[in-house]
């Protein structure tokens, strides 16, 4: 029997004294590389924000040196939502003139990289592979983060996750209205499974009055371009009701090795007016993509063979004969301490997944003190992650084949709340239920015999694969989720208002492995039973207190709990992804749910020349499930360890001056001293991980950004500095720090003829195409040393885009 597991990517490929350690607070597993191979992966940034005006209040070039070595030691305000009840004070906003800076289709998230505290960076210059991508906000992962669109909550945003949707699946960029994103811990209300360091709240525009619509055209690097069209309907009868419909199509060019990474979208929602005061919407979202993966590399990979070492795809042959021995690997690649070369030169890797979403949206006045507000929702996913494996031949005596993960999910949810306001208290109250049907299983399927056929490839389509010759696992659980939530909002003085609540949370899974193959596994059961994460008192406070027009003062504290990951056999940090139904038992009696507390207090000056805010924080996170595989290299065991206590203290600032009209300067800069607060002694060794930094996150960040805007011309430039992250959990290997710089230009022409508003703009992304790791940890970090777990960040790309209105 051959012992095989997943979670060998917890372990270093590099000749390590002991295993890789992957903590919550890193991304979940990509590709497990139980082949001691390179995994396939995919990943831009830029300046100013502006806070969220609440309703009690009135409106209101570096020099860059070239990378270090690797060391082995415009003012517009977006709409807020009306739900919204606590803690806009701690909560920040992308205006709209930001969004325009951005090429069309860029992530949110990488908008929302301008923030102070906030880290985002990807292999692509887009931002939306997820596979490339990561996310931290104050040392806080993108799954321990509360994320809506519409109010519908997408949950888990890791690669490969069955528990959520990505952010850049589920909304097309150039429909966004409003993005805000909590410096808190976020309200009570928002619907979340995971949620633990914040939120980030989207909401889509509404349907112009006048019938048109929209066009836009993007060019860039690497045969990249992009296409959106939109169109509205106008008001279609007396009632005002009225929709849009929008599509895009996304094809990026790959700057390393051969491929691109495409995707198509299609919005449309329909708003129906009731009355003055109440309305309801219909939404819905599909999107597809096919991406091809940049793969992983290392510090040994990067010093060995330099910072580009693409897959071998197309060229089927070669990887062919590297395979089974009669062709050398290219020059080099046998000079990386402790990996073989052949390991490195795989064929391809990749991804595929289609997603749809939809839902109804009521928001409601009851009278003229009672309003209900309630989202009805659905989403569907199917998603597959492949790369070649060359330790499963195919049958047929092709040296390697190919492995692919089949995940499915489908959820459902309600989110209904009432608010009433009595005299100086708005008191609000609701519940929120969700059900996730899911399905994770890993099947193998046959390459053909080089020169008789055309090899599979990573991104599909599946369907001429035909029929898997071996399958690992099958997972199958049900999710059910309740949440309550009851709050009140007093204005206790002029000008003071205090915000109290609470949320109580029940989160149970049921399920696991319906199919087992012992062969592959090396397990005679894999784990299946029920896992609940509850809490009765979540509470949140928070306190608001305006002095006049120019000075504000804020405090926020909260406690938050976060359900148990759902991954399947070695992918994720779950006690699912176990490797037998005995650990998994063992592990289920000792294991609590992830839980954290936030406190935050701040300041904020607001004048018409100055903007200014400053924040000090600490959090918490209690009983941070950590995933790890001990043991031996050749025979690793999978465990999920409590590791107690992680601690992050830190202070955010930002200065944004306006000395003339159209002119604005940002600057931002932020600490975040995270560290370990426990040793941990497992089977396969003892951690003194006490007082050692958090790994992927820096703990120095420096933003600016320069706009100007003179009659219909905007130019403006933005350079980011991220400090040294360390790799390591023991802290002896780091990646140093690095500077992303970003500039465009954008002219507005007006209108001509029957186009409106016609528009061009010019970006440049990695202005001065700085070498730098982004993505870190996407296999888990390696507990000493070096470990083939990390993705180099997009290179210098230019974008051309053209826009009109109709």
């Amino acid at each position: 029997m051959r012992t095989k597991h997943l979670l060998l990517s917890s372990i270093a490929l590099f000749a390590i004294e002991r295993p890789a350690l992957a903590a919550e607070t890193t991304p979940q597993h990509k590709h497990a590389a139980r082949h001691a191979q390179p995994v396939s992966a995919h990943k831009p940034a830029a300046a100013q924000t502006q806070t969220t005006p609440k309703a009690t209040t009135r409106p209101t070039a570096s020099h860059h040196s070239k990378p270090a070595d690797l060391e082995s030691r415009g003012t517009e305000s977006v709409s807020v939502t009306g739900r919204q009840l606590t803690g806009r004070d701690a909560e920040q906003a992308v205006t709209k003139a930001i969004m325009r800076q951005f090429v069309p289709g860029t992530s949110p998230y990488k908008m929302l990289d301008r923030m102070p505290g906030v880290s985002f960076s990807s292999t692509d210059p887009f931002g939306i592979d997820s596979f490339g991508a990561n996310l931290y906000v104050r040392g806080f992962f993108m799954n321990q983060l509360g994320v809506t669109v519409d109010g519908v909550p997408l949950n888990d945003q890791t690669y490969q996750s069955v528990s959520g949707m990505s952010l850049a699946s589920s909304i097309i960029p150039d429909d966004i209205q409003s993005m805000r994103m909590s410096q808190g811990a976020g309200s009570v209300e928002l619907p979340s499974t995971n949620t633990l360091g914040g939120t980030i709240q989207i909401g889509s525009s509404d349907p112009s009055e006048k019938r048109g619509g929209k066009v836009s055209q993007s060019f860039g690097s690497y045969n990249s371009y992009r296409t959106y069209v939109r169109l509205d309907s106008g008001k279609l009868n007396d009632t005002g009701t009225r929709f849009y419909t929008s599509y895009a199509r996304t094809d990026e060019g790959m700057w390393m090795g051969k491929g691109d990474q495409f995707m198509q979208q299609v919005d449309a929602k329909l708003v129906q007016p009731i009355g003055n005061r109440s309305r309801m919407s219909a939404f819905f979202n599909w999107s597809t993509l096919a991406q091809w993966n940049y793969p992983d590399t290392s510090i040994g990979i990067l010093k060995n063979l330099g910072w580009r070492t693409p897959h071998l795809y197309p060229n089927y042959a070669q990887a062919y004969g590297i395979a089974n021995g009669t062709r050398p690997v290219p020059p080099g690649y046998n000079n990386v301490p402790g990996i073989n070369g052949a390991d490195i030169a795989m064929y391809d890797g990749g991804q595929s997944e289609t997603n749809f979403m939809g839902g109804l949206h009521f928001d409601l006045a009851l009278t003229d003190r009672l309003t209900w507000n309630t989202t009805l929702y659905g989403h569907s996913q199917t998603g597959y992650y492949s790369y070649t494996d060359s330790e499963d031949p195919s049958p047929n005596g092709a040296p390697f084949s190919e492995e692919v993960w089949q995940n499915r999910q489908e959820r459902y949810g309600i989110d209904t709340s009432l608010r009433y306001k009595w005299g100086r208290h708005t008191i609000e109250g609701g519940v929120w239920y969700e059900n996730n049907n899911q399905q994770a299983g890993l099947f193998n399927y046959q390459q053909p015999l080089l020169g008789e056929g055309a090899p599979l490839k990573a991104v599909g389509p599946y369907n001429v694969y035909g029929r898997a010759f071996m399958q690992g696992y099958n997972f199958q659980w049900t999710t059910n989720v309740m949440q309550f939530h009851l709050q009140d909002s007093v204005q206790l003085t002029p000008g003071l208002t205090l915000h109290a609540g609470f949320k109580s949370m029940v989160a149970t899974t049921a399920g696991g492995a319906n199919y087992n193959n012992a062969d592959w596994t090396g397990a005679d059961a894999l784990p299946n039973g029920s896992l609940t994460a509850s809490q009765a008192f979540l509470p949140h406070i928070n306190l608001d207190w305006h002095l006049n027009d120019h000075h504000e003062f804020y405090v926020d504290v909260a406690e938050n709990m976060r359900a148990y990951e759902v991954s399947a056999f070695g992918v994720g940090n779950s006690i699912y992804s176990v490797q037998d139904q005995a650990t998994f038992q063992a592990q289920k009696r000792a294991a609590e749910p992830s839980k954290a507390w936030v406190y935050l207090g701040g300041y904020r000056y607001t004048s018409r020349y100055l903007q200014a805010n400053a924040t000090i924080y600490h959090a918490s996170l209690i009983h941070p499930l950590l995933a790890a595989a001990v043991g031996s290299l050749t025979n690793p065991v999978s465990q999920v360890i409590d590791f107690g206590h992680i601690s992050m203290t830190g202070a955010n600032g930002a200065i944004t001056l306006t000395p003339i009209r159209g002119l604005s300067f940002t600057n931002t800069l932020s600490y975040n001293k995270g560290t370990y607060d426990r040793n941990v002694d497992t089977v396969g060794g003892y951690y003194g991980l006490s007082g050692k930094n958090i790994v992927n996150y820096p703990a120095w960040m420096y933003k600016t950004a320069l706009s100007y805007t003179w009659k219909g011309a905007t130019a403006h430039f933005d350079a980011n500095y991220f400090g040294r992250r360390y790799y390591s959990f023991m802290n002896d290997t780091s990646v140093p720090g690095y500077w992303v710089a970003n500039a465009g230009l954008e002219y507005r022409f007006g209108d001509m003829s029957v186009l409106k508003n016609v528009t061009a703009s010019f970006n440049v992304y990695n202005l001065f195409n700085n070498k730098y790791i982004s993505m870190m940890g996407q296999n888990d970090n390696p507990a000493v040393g070096d470990y083939q777990s990390m993705e180099r960040g997009a290179v210098r790309e230019f974008f051309g885009t053209v826009s009109t209105s109709f």
